[in-house]
């Protein structure tokens, strides 16, 4: 089977819609966290540490479709921006979380080296 036969019976196969659009969306979050992050000029250590996590959670960040609400708005208020999220129903949009001011938590202790 050639490759392109292959991709045509995957991407005809029940649910394949579906499953290319929540990847889409994953890419589309990861790469927005990230670009944010650069356009403020912050690595990602130096964005763990504002936000008191480590740098490898920070990446998990980056590139998880399952982050929370509480988090997005600790990562996003670190970069002083505020997390807004809305429902569109055709002309109508419905504030669900409004922005408001981040709280600033003090940073997580460190794990005791064993």
């Amino acid at each position: 089977m050639s490759l392109k036969n292959w991709e045509n019976k995957v991407v005809s196969s029940p649910g394949a819609a579906g499953r290319v659009a929540a990847v889409e969306d994953e890419l589309r979050l990861a790469a927005g966290l990230t670009a944010l992050r650069e356009e403020a000029g912050l690595s990602q250590r130096e964005l763990a540490r504002r936000i008191g996590v480590s740098q490898p959670r920070v990446a998990a960040i980056e590139r998880s479709r399952n982050v929370t609400l509480e988090v997005l708005e600790e990562y996003v208020g670190a970069l002083g921006g505020q997390l807004e999220v809305n429902v569109v129903r055709g002309t109508e949009t419905i504030p669900l979380i409004s922005a408001r001011r981040t709280r600033k938590k003090p940073p997580r202790p460190k794990a005791a080296a064993s």
